[in-house]
Formats: C-alpha cells, sequence, structure tokens
C-alpha cells in the first residue's frame, strides 16, 4: 500500500466479533490466562500472548505495527514519549566508556539526556555539524557504538545527507539512528537512505492535534545485530535473528525502563495516522509560504527553512523529502525583546513549547525550551537571543500571513 493507505489500513485489521472499524483500546493493566501453564508458556516465550501492559498491549501492537510498515521496518516498539524512545535505545545500547556522535542541532531535550544523564554513567557524546558528513567522519573512534541525527533538526534546521552517513556508520559498523519526528515517514523513510534505527515523537506531527504523548522505535533490519559490536543483542540474535535489537528492548532495557506507551494514547496515535498525509502536504505549503513571505519582509533579519529555493539544503531537501521541506522554520528578529513583542502581538498563533500541531505555535526558544544551555551552545544549536520557532500549522494560510503580518507591525 501507499503511505497515505497504510496510515488508514496498515497492518491494524484486528479479529472483533462486533465489526469495529476502530482499533479498540485495550484500557487493562493485565491479562488472565485459564491455568498456571497457559501464563507460565506465555512468559517463557513458547507461546504468543499478552501478560502486562508495561511489555506489550494490544492497542499498542497495532499502532507499533502501522509505524513498522509506514516505515518499511522489520518490527517497532512504541514508548511514552519522544524522550523516552531515544532513552530506550540509547541504555539498551551502551554503555560505560561507549561514544554517542550527535548532531549539534538536535532538539535540546536529546542533548540534554545525553550530556546531563548518560554522561554521569561515563558514556560521552561528541555534537558534530551533522550537515557536514567529514565532520562526522572525523568524529568517529574506535569507542563510537551510536550516530545519531533528526532529518531535520529542530531547531538548528540543518539537513543531513543521510546516505553519507549511513556509509560512515556501515564502515564504523555502528548503527545510524535517525529521528524522522519531524518530517514523519510521508515525506521520508530513513531507513530506504541506510539508518538502521528510526525514532519518533508521535506526540508531534503523527498525533497532530495535541492531544497525547508518545514515541516510537523502528528498527528497519539494515543493521547487522549479530556482527555488531553489542555482545547482549548478538547473543539474542542467535534465537531471535534480525529481531534481536527488538527482543533485547521489548524483553530487558524497555521492559525495565518502564517507558511504555498508554493504550488511550496509541488509540490518539492511530487517529492522527489516518489524515497525517494530508496534514503533511498542508503543514509543508503553508510553511513554504510564510517563509517566503517572512524572508522579504523587512521587519524579519533572517528566515532558515529548508525549503526555500536559496537554502544551503535545497538540493538534500529534493533528494530525500522529494522538494518538501516541513512544517517547521526558525526567523530571527534582531534582539529578544523584538522577538517578545512580536508572540505577544500574535493573535492566531499559540505561545507553546511544542510542535506538529494542527494549530500554528510559536516559541522564544533561549528564554524556555534552551535556557539551560550556556551561550555558546546554544549558538551551536542554532538558537540565538532573537530566535523564534514557528511550527505552522494547517489552517488557511492568508490567516496565517494576517497574523504574522499585523504583528511584525509592532516592532
Amino acid at each position: 500500500m501507499k503511505p497515505a493507505t497504510a496510515a488508514i489500513h496498515g497492518h491494524a485489521v484486528m479479529a472483533d466479533a462486533t465489526g469495529a472499524t476502530v482499533v479498540p483500546v485495550y484500557q487493562t493493566v493485565s491479562y488472565a490466562y485459564g491455568t498456571a501453564e497457559e501464563l507460565a508458556d506465555v512468559f517463557a516465550g513458547s507461546a504468543p500472548g499478552y501478560v502486562y501492559t508495561r511489555m506489550a498491549n494490544p492497542t499498542t501492537a497495532a499502532l507499533e505495527a502501522r509505524l513498522t510498515e509506514l516505515e518499511n521496518g522489520i518490527g517497532g516498539i512504541a514508548t511514552a514519549s519522544g524522550m523516552a524512545a531515544i532513552a530506550t535505545v540509547a541504555l539498551g545500547l551502551l554503555k560505560a566508556g561507549d561514544e554517542i556522535i550527535a548532531g549539534a542541532g538536535l532538539f535540546g531535550g536529546t542533548i540534554s539526556l545525553f550530556k546531563n544523564v548518560l554522561g554521569r554513567f561515563g558514556i560521552k557524546t561528541k555534537l558534530t555539524c551533522a550537515a557536514e558528513a567529514d565532520d562526522v567522519a572525523r568524529a568517529v573512534t574506535d569507542r563510537t557504538r551510536l550516530i545519531l541525527v533528526e532529518t531535520i533538526s529542530n531547531p538548528g534546521m540543518e539537513v543531513p545527507d543521510l546516505r553519507a552517513l549511513a556509509g560512515i556508520a556501515e564502515r564504523a559498523n555502528v548503527p545510524l539512528v535517525v529521528d524522522n519526528t519531524v518530517t514523519t515517514p510521508v515525506l521520508v523513510r530513513p531507513g530506504d537512505f541506510g539508518a538502521a534505527i528510526v525514532v519518533h515523537s508521535t506526540s508531534k506531527f503523527v498525533n497532530g492535534h495535541g492531544t497525547a504523548m508518545g514515541g516510537a522505535i523502528i528498527d528497519t533490519g539494515r543493521f547487522d545485530w549479530a556482527g555488531g559490536p553489542f555482545e547482549d543483542i548478538a547473543a539474542r540474535s542467535e534465537k531471535g535473528g534480525r529481531l534481536a535489537l527488538l527482543s533485547h528492548l521489548r524483553n530487558g532495557t524497555g521492559r525495565d525502563l518502564g517507558g511504555c506507551a498508554a493504550p488511550m494514547n496509541s488509540h490518539l496515535m492511530l487517529q492522527g495516522l489516518e489524515t497525517l498525509s494530508l496534514r503533511m502536504v498542508r503543514h509543508c505549503e503553508n510553511a513554504r509560504a510564510l517563509a517566503l513571505l517572512l524572508r522579504d519582509h523587512p521587519a524579519v533579519r533572517r528566515v532558515d527553512y529548508p525549503g526555500l529555493d536559496d537554502s544551503p539544503y535545497r538540493s538534500r531537501t529534493v533528494e530525500q523529502f522529494g522538494g518538501r521541506g516541513g512544517a517547521l522554520l526558525t526567523l530571527g528578529l534582531g534582539s529578544q525583546e523584538r522577538a517578545f513583542r512580536f508572540i505577544n502581538a500574535l493573535r492566531l498563533a499559540r505561545n507553546v513549547a511544542n510542535i506538529g500541531d494542527a494549530k500554528t505555535l510559536v516559541i522564544h526558544l533561549a528564554s524556555t525550551i534552551f535556557r539551560e544551555f550556556d551561550v555558546e551552545t546554544r549558538m551551536r544549536m542554532g538558537v540565538n537571543a532573537d530566535t523564534v520557532r514557528v511550527s505552522v500549522g494547517i489552517e488557511d494560510i492568508d490567516d496565517i500571513k494576517g497574523d504574522f503580518e499585523c504583528a511584525l507591525t509592532k516592532l
């Protein structure tokens, strides 16, 4: 099936005596069995079944299957949030002394996890310019165990060459992990360019309405876990084969961390997926139109949007995303004071710490999400004192433009 169809029908047809056309919400913690032997067999893995929603749930399983099909993967795990997905992957792969290579323009929460949490356990993170494959290659050492980038860095607006980074990861015999939150599988499937693992914050565009938290991990099947440097996962491959990583995470790290998806949230993600293809097209069209308006406005000092023809990442946007630049853009207004005045003057756009909503959202990054980082680090992330991030919604573009034009007159 094509993505727009798979988002509605993919792997979600479940046997139901009522004939319900929507995946039921299995709002339960545990599952009863008739005999002690039956439950013991499920725990042992010799019989299929559900035992506890922290490990698996039928509603969540439907979401996992549908996301896996959309990403053209071999299997997936839904989590409580995007950060839970990244933490589960990182803690499932890494140990003290290992190194991560990450894009410097990543979402601040990811960098905070790597620096402030994993760093306490002796795991080192090297921040590089993900858009420059040579910089990433130079950072590789014999301790590198993971390379992580975003398809479009949030908020750096950089677009990495996924195929080049996959080649670097392959030569180093480590997995390339790609966060596909901003673009979603509607615009790109990172596995098609060689990524080993795809992660999502499904709270954003997949959900689409700001109603539920969630995340996902998809194994694309492009990394040989039996031959990699991860001994515990390689041992699982003797029984689990290509699904060794997913077995390791579902029955080990993910289970023990407890970052499971809530069944009702999985239901809301499934609902969001049904309109994802339509929404992403509208998001991208609106974002490009707004970026063009802002680029030529005298009150705006700069606009970063990879979908603009003069963007340094335009060719990669065409090659990897079919020419669509996503829904995020950043603009510089000259000072924090002007940025605050602009945000306060908006009436349609909401001042919110989120992205991917049907509504247009704005936020001043340096004073909010990135306030814990020093000025030098923020600048490496693409966050200046005057930077405003915009998540462009699906409203009528004339109304979005009117709101922004009116607010800019207040400067």
